[in-house]
């Protein structure tokens, strides 16, 4: 027998066991009202949004040495000019970004500049390719912070995918319990870990300044390939992984307190300045030593041994192991950004509309739930392996890079406005620069495993279609027609209703047909539609009351339980027939696009005695 679900408590006070634990695991909830207080400052979004970038520093100049140095001493001379290039690009796609933050400031990032600019089909790659990054970064930083801890606990390597899943359930949670306090949670780690490596790395170069030697890491391996420009491309792309995460804060410029694109926009700079400062000086660093990176000490941990000697040696452990916790951290810039893009898709109809509910803490739940799991599977798969991953990385990100600069480009285009030529030439520099890039990934990558984004990418593009066509068929069908007349019968009835449809009124019209008492209700998460909803039901004209119930907290199917359960106790001895819409589709895949409310209360009141629960089916045609 399936447990009663909790309504917010009972009479006595005592507070019901599911109910307990929710809260203890994720919070009380949060009323709407609360938004603006669960917003990010510029300290606590780096902590939210900026980890995935940041962390690259600890594995990016090894991706440019790991090839490099397939050609010897001559290839590890080149790891500063494509260091330098990498921090050039940097700051071509901040400058761009910025751009895009002032001028779409309801977020998307390169979902809206994209669709907007250059067309529904340009939009929707971008969304799937970004996506895609979103959750392999999950997997890839994980693994890559499991992988880290290893070498402290060399006894965790036969449970680094459990170790994996753990890192993955911690995060959930984390950011179940909301944004502002996901931020908060990660601005200890993210300081410590920039701090801690900056002041190594200023050590480091005020020791070479001042005339001192560093030791060197070890000798140039062997050359065992020719120093060719397909070589040096690929340890550039290699090293491009560091700018992952970028684009999140584009796409999240909703959570940020007001003003919010100012805001937005100063966390990014800020953000690219420590990036590129880390990066630089890891990159400079390690050439100036002669690091070969290894599985068992990366660049970082070869500047560390070298610098952090004597009494500084607690900051090479601190490094570390700041290294390792902010690797694995690093995945929650997908767990922030994965959800906020799916919310814009699902407002705009182009993924299934559950996506852009707030749960209890004013977080999307359903996004952040879904990315979880995608990237525990992929864990698994890929048996918590790092570089079994590395190939899948990246290649997204450009993509979206590259569409977002070109839409701004035709944005510029379209509005012109003051100072429009100067913000169109940023964007057309970063549009080539990364489209550029974007093929020299993809072509490098391609034989590695980028080949399973080419092919998954536009199969997501095509269902984010198909799931659109579906809602607008639904929508057209659901048109809403004359209301329905009373015919006079003696039973009570009440009808829950989301919107004013065509669902609505043929539900009304059979419950009209069968009796003179019926009622509905509406739970009105949000006060503009529930207004907008009464006013339409009035110039209706349904002779059937509408009752609307406030719901601060967004609870939809508990407040509709404990409104049915005071209905039916007014009159105990008679039977109450709640009686629900539910559209039945045209396509089998398309039945997880509807009914999840009602499939939730009809759960909820199953074992509900005197209450009768029904459904009145309205079939879509196509």
């Amino acid at each position: 027998m399936l447990p009663r679900l909790p309504c917010g408590g009972r009479a006595d006070g005592v507070v019901l066991g599911p109910r307990a634990l929710q809260r203890v695991l994720i919070g009380r909830p949060l009323p709407t009202a609360a938004a603006t207080e669960e917003r990010l400052t510029r300290p606590r979004a780096i902590g939210a949004f900026g980890l995935d970038a940041l962390s690259s520093v600890a594995y990016g100049p090894d991706e440019i040495l790991y090839v490099l140095l397939l050609a010897g001493a001559a290839g590890a001379g080149w790891d500063i000019p494509i260091a330098l290039a990498i921090a050039a690009l940097l700051a071509i796609v901040t400058a761009s970004y910025r751009q895009t933050i002032y001028a779409y400031p309801q977020g998307g990032g390169s979902f809206t500049v994209a669709r907007e600019n250059l067309g529904t089909t340009a939009g929707l790659v971008a969304a799937a390719a970004l996506m895609i990054d979103y959750l392999t970064t999950v997997a890839v930083s994980v693994t890559a912070g499991v992988q880290a801890v290893v070498a402290f606990v060399p006894g965790l390597d036969r449970h680094r995918v459990a170790a994996g899943l753990a890192c993955i359930g911690l995060l959930m949670l984390v950011n179940l319990r909301g944004v502002r306090e996901a931020g908060a949670a990660f601005v200890v780690p993210t300081y410590l870990f920039v701090g801690s490596l900056g002041l190594l790395l200023g050590v480091g170069i005020l020791r070479v300044a001042a005339g001192g030697d560093l030791p060197p890491a070890a000798a140039a391996p062997a050359a065992v390939e020719p120093l060719g420009l397909f070589l040096i491309l690929r340890a550039f792309a290699g090293g491009c992984t560091a700018m992952t995460g970028i684009e999140a804060i584009a796409n999240g410029i909703p959570v940020f307190k007001a003003p919010e694109s100012r805001n937005a926009a100063a966390t990014l700079t800020t953000l690219t300045v420590i990036l590129g400062a880390l990066f630089l000086g890891t990159n400079w660093l390690g050439h100036h030593i002669g690091a070969v990176p290894t599985d068992q000490a990366n660049v970082v941990a070869q500047i560390g041994r070298a610098v952090a000697t004597g009494w500084l040696t607690p900051l090479f452990y601190l490094v570390q192991l700041s290294a390792a916790v902010v690797l694995v951290l690093a995945a929650n810039t997908s767990f922030n950004g994965f959800p906020l893009l799916a919310a814009v898709m699902a407002r705009e109809g182009y993924f299934p509309h559950q996506f852009a509910h707030r749960g209890q803490r004013l977080a999307y739940s359903n996004g952040i739930v879904v990315i979880g799991v995608l990237a525990a599977v992929l864990v698994v798969v890929f048996g918590g392996s790092t570089h079994a991953l590395i190939p899948l990385f990246a290649v997204g990100v450009f993509c979206c890079f590259t569409l977002s600069q070109a839409g701004m480009v035709r944005h510029w285009q379209r509005t012109q406005g003051p100072g429009w030529h100067a913000k169109l030439a940023v964007n057309v520099v970063g549009a080539v620069v990364t489209g550029v890039v974007t093929v020299i990934v993809v072509v490098t990558k391609f034989a590695q495993g980028a080949w399973v984004v080419l092919v998954l990418v536009p199969l997501l593009a095509v269902a984010f279609k198909a799931i659109h066509a579906h809602y607008q068929r639904a929508q057209q069908e659901l048109t809403l027609g004359p209301p329905p007349r009373l015919r006079r019968e003696s039973q009570r009835i009440l009808v829950p209703v989301n919107r004013l449809n065509r669902a609505v009124a043929e539900t009304l019209h059979y419950a009209l047909s069968i009796s003179d008492e019926v009622s509905a209700v509406h739970v009105a998460v949000d006060a503009e539609e529930a207004k907008a909803l009464d006013e339409a039901w009035q110039r209706w004209g349904v002779q059937v009351p509408l009752q609307i119930v406030p719901s601060p907290f967004r609870e939809v199917t508990s407040k509709l339980v404990h409104v049915i359960e005071r209905v039916q106790a007014e009159q105990p001895r008679r039977d109450l027939t709640v009686m629900l819409p539910e559209v039945i589709p045209h396509r089998w895949w398309e039945e997880p696009l509807h009914n999840q409310t009602a499939f939730a209360l009809e759960l909820a009141l199953r074992y509900h005695s005197g209450i009768v629960v029904t459904t009145v089916p309205i079939r879509l045609r196509r």
